[in-house]
């Protein structure tokens, strides 16, 4: 399994893609892109 060079955790993936850290899933999470990203996700 392939892993980000980021330095930091937490990672955040979706759909298998590395979206960034914990200050980019805040971000998103603060401006909607976050669940937005989420809903686009397959579900299991």
């Amino acid at each position: 399994k392939e892993f980000s060079n980021w330095p930091t955790v937490p990672q955040l993936y979706i759909n298998g893609e590395f979206v960034g850290g914990s200050d980019i899933m805040m971000e998103m999470y603060e401006n909607g892109e976050l669940e937005k990203a989420l809903s686009q996700t397959p579900e299991t």
